[in-house]
């Protein structure tokens, strides 16, 4: 009788990647706030540009790090709208309404998705390769 080996564990991303893409979130909101601001007071554009060039060297970092794009892509993009929303309303007196509110839900729900839809895609691509294996 052929013995087929386990499937392989999935991928556990490191903490270190999380980090990273919490810090590429804050880079590209302080840069998407701060272009507001340069309108009045073009000193910020500085702001503006390393806000952004950090946000991809973060963002880069994080894909080192094994978590795959479409995670971290609709993480940061769903985490920097939501943040830029919530904080120009703060800082700036922009309009928030509820209907804003609901579409933030809906795209942290898909961002959710996204996660739980790749964590299923590993799961069914480690059966099929284990299952190819046994048949050989």
């Amino acid at each position: 009788m052929i013995t087929q080996p386990p499937p392989p564990a999935q991928k556990r991303v490191p903490r270190s990647a999380w980090m990273f893409l919490v810090a590429a979130i804050a880079s590209e909101v302080t840069g998407s706030l701060s272009l507001k601001g340069a309108l009045d007071r073009p000193a910020l554009y500085l702001l503006v540009v390393t806000g952004f060039v950090f946000a991809f060297v973060f963002l880069a970092q994080v894909l080192r790090r094994g978590l795959p794009i479409g995670v971290a892509y609709g993480i940061w993009g769903a985490a920097g709208v939501a943040a830029t929303a919530i904080l120009s309303t703060l800082i700036y007196g922009e309009p928030f309404s509820a209907l804003m509110g609901v579409g933030i839900v809906l795209v942290i729900a898909g961002v959710v998705l996204i996660e739980l839809g790749g964590n299923n895609a590993a799961g069914e691509e480690s059966a099929s390769t284990s299952a190819n294996r046994g048949s050989e």
